[in-house]
């Protein structure tokens, strides 16, 4: 049981995740019903089975489903989960102003 709802958790956040990046609304109004996952399939045709995994791949890195499992895999506490994020925040910010120094000469 405990099983099911920590997958249907993971199901509840992409879906989220696509709501988001899709800007369509959930097909779930409550947060009470049971979550159905679709399944990623990839067709094996005749170029074979390394195109295919490589295709798989691809479709689970769109999906996010690697950068979850990642996250997912050890505990992080909420202070340090806080402090990587301003770390990260402040990383970005020096990298945007590191290219806005740099002069545009081309074009």
């Amino acid at each position: 049981m405990a099983n099911r709802k920590k997958a249907e958790l993971a199901c509840r956040s992409v879906l989220a995740k696509r709501e988001r990046l899709c800007h369509t609304p959930s097909p779930l109004a409550n947060t009470s019903e049971s979550v159905q996952c679709r399944p990623l399939e990839v067709q094996v045709g005749d170029k074979g089975i390394e195109r295919a995994i490589k295709h798989l791949k691809r479709k689970m890195a769109a999906e996010g489903i690697l950068r979850e499992l990642k996250r997912r895999r050890h505990y992080m506490k909420p202070s340090i989960k806080k402090r990587k994020k301003m770390s990260e925040a402040a990383r970005r910010r020096r990298k945007r102003l590191k290219t806005d120094e740099i002069p545009r000469t081309m074009g």
